[in-house]
């Protein structure tokens, strides 16, 4: 059962949310509104932050003051393809950064509307190509994503693994977005338990990513792909929310391709309910799982 803090946040986030209106959504103010309540959230205690320009694009550098050197968790965040940076994600990464003992790197790739599919792929590969050019090991890396940001992960592994480019130790994915389709069974399953999306909103989202006729590329739903040879994995999905299927229909295709992966389905949790770590208990586990599961692949 779900603490009474997670309850507390279920309802009142739903309550925020239901506000917006997928079909007249602004933007422009959604992006400002988040990059506000970023800058307003704490980073982990004993987490440096310095900012840096990798390959164009704006990024943090988070660092924990104890972490094991010449590794790296390069996080690519989430928000729909939409919105989402380093303001909103700096407080869930530094988290994680510091119960992996691992710096991290999160980039700004492009958003759309303004840049569509393939822009944020093209801008995550370019990244981790700059950090393989700065000396750091592809054995040393771990990628991460939340929501879109887990998407755009497994998109830029398919993306290197299909150019030959060594691929990342592994890849911790949370409640990732792997289908702009919206066909999986937790659309109907999930439709009345889970507190933020509903179904009917996916097309929307979706097209502000990519074109209609883009909707099953690979690279934009990975549930379509061809995984054969992809790092392991560890996926972290709330019970309650309509993206599950795409968690589980993904690690059956990982299975099914012979890889290393792990799936723990959160009871009662909701989407991406790591991101209220030091506000729920269940964010602090979750976030120890993660830095458990990454100091054990640099094992």
């Amino acid at each position: 059962m779900s603490s009474i803090r997670a309850k507390l946040i279920r309802g009142i986030s739903a309550a925020i949310l239901r506000r917006y209106d997928a079909q007249s959504l602004d933007i422009e103010r959604v992006r400002r509104q988040t990059e506000l309540l970023g800058k307003l959230q704490l980073t982990a205690f004993g987490v440096s932050v310095d900012k840096d320009t990798v390959n164009g694009l704006h990024a943090e550098w988070l660092r924990p003051k104890h972490r094991i050197d010449g590794k790296l968790l390069l996080y690519l965040h989430g928000g729909a393809y939409i919105v989402g940076g380093c303001d909103m994600h700096r407080h869930l990464v530094s988290h994680i950064a510091r119960a992996a003992r691992i710096q991290a790197l999160v980039p700004e790739y492009r958003l759309a509307p303004e840049h569509k599919f393939p822009a944020a792929v093209d801008d995550a590969v370019a990244v981790y190509l700059s950090v393989l050019r700065m000396g750091i090991k592809a054995c040393d890396v771990i990628v991460a994503g939340d929501s879109a940001g887990g998407g755009l992960a497994v998109a830029m592994l398919l993306s290197l693994r299909d150019a030959g480019v060594a691929l990342p130790a592994a890849a911790v994915l949370l409640s990732p977005f792997l289908d702009a389709t919206g066909s999986g069974a937790s659309m109907r399953t999930r439709a009345e338990l889970d507190p933020w999306f509903k179904a009917e909103q996916l097309p929307v989202i979706s097209g502000h990513y990519c074109e209609a006729h883009q909707q099953r590329f690979p690279l934009v739903s990975p549930v379509f792909a061809d995984v054969e040879g992809l790092p392991p994995m560890l996926i972290q999905v709330g019970d309650h929310e309509i993206l599950l299927s795409d968690s589980e229909r993904f690690t059956d295709l990982l299975i099914a391709a012979g890889s290393d992966v792990q799936l723990e389905v959160w009871p009662e949790m909701f989407h991406v309910f790591q991101m209220f770590v030091g506000k729920m208990p269940e964010a602090r586990q979750a976030i120890k799982a993660m830095g458990d599961y990454i100091q054990s692949r640099f094992s």
